[in-house]
């Protein structure tokens, strides 16, 4: 009865996971940040590229969570993964915040039409600060 139960939460597992990172990947593509990205960055071209490394970064991210290992890169590697990461974020964030149109719409309603950039490199700088607040003062974050 144990190896049934077992069997059970495996493929219930990996059902769950395949659905999951279905809506990831679809949210990804309905925002569109891949497209919008290529076409800011003039590189249209390596839009295929793009697209498998996110998914081989999907499937990377599911390994680091289901295996507990170390791979010794030192410290400045870590950085520009770090930061890349953060990049990468950031642009989804501001590519869901230009689908909904949630800059527009704020502007409007508070009549902030001089600053606008600034007003958006603040936000970006706020949510810096506060990630590194949380990461690296004592009583944050608890492992």
């Amino acid at each position: 009865m144990t190896i049934i139960r077992y069997i059970f939460l495996i493929l219930l597992g990996l059902g769950a996971g395949v659905v999951i990172s279905g809506a990831v990947f679809a949210f990804i593509a309905i925002i569109g940040v891949v497209p919008r990205l290529a076409a800011k960055t003039k590189t249209e071209k390596y839009i295929k590229l793009y697209e498998e490394t996110i998914i081989a970064g999907g499937i990377f991210g599911v390994f680091t969570i289901m295996y507990d290992y170390y791979i010794p890169i030192g410290v400045i590697p870590v950085i520009i993964i770090s930061a890349c990461i953060g990049i990468f974020y950031g642009c989804l964030a501001v590519s869901l915040a230009e689908v909904l149109n949630v800059i527009p719409i704020l502007s409007r309603r508070t009549r902030l039409y001089k600053g606008l950039k600034y007003f958006i490199i603040a936000l970006a700088l706020g949510k810096a600060a506060g990630s590194m607040l949380y990461y690296f003062a004592d009583g944050f974050y608890y492992i």
